[in-house]
Protein backbone atom coordinates (compact mmCIF):
# COMPACT_ATOMS: atom_id res chain seq x y z
CA UNK A 1 0.00 0.00 0.00
CA UNK A 2 1.36 3.38 -1.00
CA UNK A 3 1.96 5.99 1.71
CA UNK A 4 -0.46 8.51 0.20
CA UNK A 5 -3.11 5.84 -0.25
CA UNK A 6 -2.72 5.00 3.42
CA UNK A 7 -3.21 8.66 4.33
CA UNK A 8 -6.35 8.83 2.16
CA UNK A 9 -7.72 5.75 3.82
CA UNK A 10 -6.84 6.74 7.42
CA UNK A 11 -7.26 10.51 7.63
CA UNK A 12 -6.51 10.61 11.36
CA UNK A 13 -2.81 10.06 10.52
CA UNK A 14 -2.51 13.36 8.61
CA UNK A 15 -1.94 15.60 11.70
CA UNK A 16 0.54 13.09 13.12
CA UNK A 17 2.51 13.04 9.88
CA UNK A 18 2.43 16.84 9.70
CA UNK A 19 3.72 17.29 13.27
CA UNK A 20 6.43 14.69 12.82
CA UNK A 21 7.55 16.35 9.57
CA UNK A 22 7.76 19.75 11.25
CA UNK A 23 9.65 18.30 14.23
CA UNK A 24 12.13 16.42 12.06
CA UNK A 25 12.72 19.48 9.88
CA UNK A 26 13.26 21.69 12.93
CA UNK A 27 15.67 19.23 14.56
CA UNK A 28 17.66 18.84 11.36
CA UNK A 29 17.85 22.57 10.69
CA UNK A 30 18.95 23.30 14.28
CA UNK A 31 21.63 20.61 14.08
CA UNK A 32 22.98 22.10 10.85
CA UNK A 33 22.85 25.60 12.33
CA UNK A 34 24.75 24.46 15.43
CA UNK A 35 27.45 22.83 13.33
CA UNK A 36 27.98 26.02 11.31
CA UNK A 37 28.33 28.29 14.34
CA UNK A 38 31.83 29.51 15.13
CA UNK A 39 31.64 28.20 18.70
CA UNK A 40 31.35 24.61 17.50
CA UNK A 41 34.66 23.25 16.24
CA UNK A 42 34.79 19.82 14.65
CA UNK A 43 38.12 19.91 12.80
CA UNK A 44 40.90 18.89 15.19
CA UNK A 45 43.70 18.81 12.59
CA UNK A 46 43.66 22.49 11.62
CA UNK A 47 42.80 23.82 15.09
CA UNK A 48 43.92 21.38 17.81
CA UNK A 49 43.45 23.91 20.65
CA UNK A 50 40.20 25.76 19.91
CA UNK A 51 39.89 27.28 23.38
CA UNK A 52 42.69 29.70 22.54
CA UNK A 53 40.59 31.45 19.88
CA UNK A 54 37.53 32.04 22.07
CA UNK A 55 36.83 35.70 22.78
CA UNK A 56 36.20 36.05 26.53
CA UNK A 57 34.16 39.24 26.09
CA UNK A 58 31.52 37.46 23.99
CA UNK A 59 28.95 35.43 25.93
CA UNK A 60 28.81 31.87 24.61
CA UNK A 61 25.43 30.83 25.93
CA UNK A 62 22.80 29.29 23.70
CA UNK A 63 20.08 31.56 25.09
CA UNK A 64 20.08 34.41 27.58
CA UNK A 65 16.79 35.39 29.21
CA UNK A 66 16.36 38.69 31.10
CA UNK A 67 20.05 39.24 31.63
CA UNK A 68 21.64 42.66 31.37
CA UNK A 69 25.36 43.22 30.93
CA UNK A 70 26.23 46.10 33.23
CA UNK A 71 29.71 47.50 33.62
CA UNK A 72 31.31 46.94 37.01
CA UNK A 73 32.03 50.27 38.67
CA UNK A 74 35.25 49.13 40.35
CA UNK A 75 36.59 47.80 37.07
CA UNK A 76 35.73 51.07 35.33
CA UNK A 77 37.63 53.01 37.99
CA UNK A 78 40.69 50.80 37.50
CA UNK A 79 40.51 51.25 33.72
CA UNK A 80 40.26 55.05 34.07
CA UNK A 81 43.21 55.07 36.47
CA UNK A 82 45.43 53.03 34.15
CA UNK A 83 44.78 55.15 31.04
Amino acid sequence: MNFFQLLRKKKELIPLVAFMTVAATGATSFALYSLRKTDVIIDRKRNPEPWETVDPSVPTKLITINQEWKPIEELQKVRRATK
